[in-house]
C-alpha cells in the first residue's frame, strides 16, 4: 500500500498559491525580460524601424510565454514528476507524426500545422527530454547509476528522438538533444570513462558517418572549413556575418545604422543571424553586454540546482540551464564562423514562436525548481521523510 504524503519539521508545508508567488524569482524575470527587450529592439531595426512584422508578435509571444513561464513555475514539482514520461511520449509521437503528416520549409520536413501557427517538436523535445532524464535518474541510487544496465533505458529515450530528428533532417538539433543529455548523464553521476569511450568510438566512426550525411550538410562543414572557397555561394552567409560583425568596432555604427544588415547583405537577420546585426549596430561592447546577461542567467540557473534539496528538481535546473546556454553558445559561435552553420536561434532575441515557447518553458522549470527548492522528494515521488 503506498504511503501517504507525509510533513516533518525539515520539509516546509504544503505550498499555498500566494507563498508560491511570493517565492518566485523576479531578479531571474527582470533578466530575460531585459534580454527579451533587446529582442524587441534588434526585430524593430531588422524591420527598419517598423514594428511589423516581427517586433509586434515577438512581444505577444513574450508576453504569452511569460504567462506559460509562471503557470510552469507554480505547478507542484511532483505533479512534474509524474507526468514527465507522458510529456515525453506526447513529444515523441509528435515527432513521429512530423515523418507523415510534416510541413516541409527550407529543404527540411520538421514543423506541424496546428493552423494557428506551425509547431516544431524537435524543439520542444529538448525541455521533454531533460523532464524525463531528470525522473528517470531521479529513481535511481549511486549504485544503480554507475552500473551500464541501468543506462540501457535512457540511452534510449536519447536515440530515439534523436534518430527522428535526424530523418528530418536537423542535423544540429540532433546534436544539441545529444549534448544537453549527455549533461544530465554526467550530472546524474556516470563516469567519465564512458563519455571518453564514447567520444573515442564517435571520432572513429566519422569516415562512416560522413557518407551518411546529406549533401547541404558537407557542404557547410567544408565550407566551415574553407568560407573562401566559395564566397558567393556556400560560404555567403559566414562572410558577411563575419564582415557585420568586424564592421561594429568597440562600439558599433549606431542604431538602425547597420550597413549589412539594412542593405540586405547579411541574411536571416531577424533569426539566426541576430546576434550579428546587434555585434555591428552597438560593436564590441553591445555584444559582450547581452553575453554578460545571458551569463547572469545561467548563473542563476546553476545557483537553483546547487540549492535544490531533491534529485530531481536539481537535475531539472541544471538540465535547462545546460539547454539555454548550448543554444547561447551555438548560435554565437555559429555566427563568428568558430563552428557550422546550424539553424539554432538565440534564445529570446531571434524571431520564432517554438523558439520562444521553448525557451520560457525552460525559464518556467527553472522557477518550479526554484519555488520548491526546500522540498524533499523520495524516489516515488512522495514527501521525504
Amino acid at each position: 500500500m503506498a504511503r501517504r504524503p507525509q510533513i516533518d519539521a525539515l520539509n516546509p508545508p504544503e505550498l499555498t498559491l500566494p507563498r508560491k508567488l511570493r517565492q518566485l524569482n523576479w531578479g531571474l524575470i527582470v533578466l530575460i525580460s531585459m534580454v527579451a527587450a533587446v529582442g524587441f529592439a534588434m526585430l524593430y531595426s531588422a524591420a527598419n524601424g517598423d514594428w511589423s512584422p516581427w517586433a509586434y508578435r515577438q512581444m505577444i509571444r513574450y508576453a504569452v510565454g511569460l504567462a506559460i513561464a509562471i503557470c510552469i513555475a507554480l505547478v507542484d514539482l511532483r505533479w512534474l514528476m509524474k507526468w514527465s514520461y507522458a510529456a515525453y511520449g506526447v513529444v515523441l509521437a509528435m515527432l513521429a507524426a512530423v515523418e507523415v503528416a510534416g510541413e516541409i520549409g527550407m529543404g527540411a520536413q520538421r514543423w506541424i500545422d496546428l493552423g494557428i501557427f506551425q509547431l516544431q517538436p524537435s524543439e520542444l523535445m529538448k525541455i521533454a527530454l531533460v523532464l524525463a532524464l531528470a525522473r528517470y535518474f531521479h529513481g535511481l541510487t549511486h549504485e544503480n547509476v554507475a552500473r551500464p544496465l541501468y543506462l540501457l533505458i535512457p540511452l534510449a529515450m536519447v536515440a530515439a528522438p534523436v534518430v527522428l530528428v535526424l530523418r528530418q533532417p536537423d542535423l544540429g538539433t540532433a546534436g544539441m538533444i545529444l549534448l544537453g543529455s549527455g549533461a544530465i548523464f554526467f550530472l546524474a553521476g556516470v563516469r567519465a570513462w564512458k563519455f571518453v569511450t564514447l567520444l573515442v568510438i564517435g571520432i572513429a566512426s566519422v569516415p562512416i558517418a560522413w557518407q551518411f550525411l546529406r549533401e547541404y550538410q558537407k557542404k557547410r562543414i567544408l565550407t566551415f572549413l574553407n568560407p573562401e572557397n566559395d564566397p558567393l555561394g556556400a560560404g555567403y552567409h559566414i562572410l558577411q556575418s563575419k564582415i557585420a560583425l568586424g564592421s561594429g568596432g568597440m562600439f558599433g555604427k549606431g542604431f538602425m545604422q547597420g550597413s549589412q544588415s539594412h542593405l540586405n547583405f547579411l541574411p536571416e537577420k531577424q533569426t539566426d543571424f541576430i546576434f550579428t546585426m546587434l555585434a555591428e549596430e552597438f560593436g564590441l561592447i553591445g555584444g559582450l553586454g547581452l553575453i554578460g546577461l545571458f551569463v547572469l542567467i545561467t548563473f542563476y540557473g546553476l545557483a537553483i540546482g546547487l540549492r535544490a534539496q531533491s534529485q530531481f528538481a536539481r537535475l531539472l535546473a541544471l538540465g535547462v540551464t545546460t539547454t539555454l546556454f548550448l543554444y547561447v553558445f551555438i548560435n554565437i559561435a555559429m555566427v563568428m564562423g568558430l563552428i557550422p552553420v546550424v539553424g539554432v536561434p538565440l534564445p529570446l532575441i531571434s524571431y520564432g514562436g517554438t523558439a520562444m515557447l521553448t525557451a520560457m518553458a525552460a525559464i518556467g522549470l527553472m522557477m518550479c525548481a526554484y519555488v520548491h527548492r526546500d522540498l524533499r522528494v523520495n524516489r516515488q515521488g512522495l514527501i521525504d521523510d
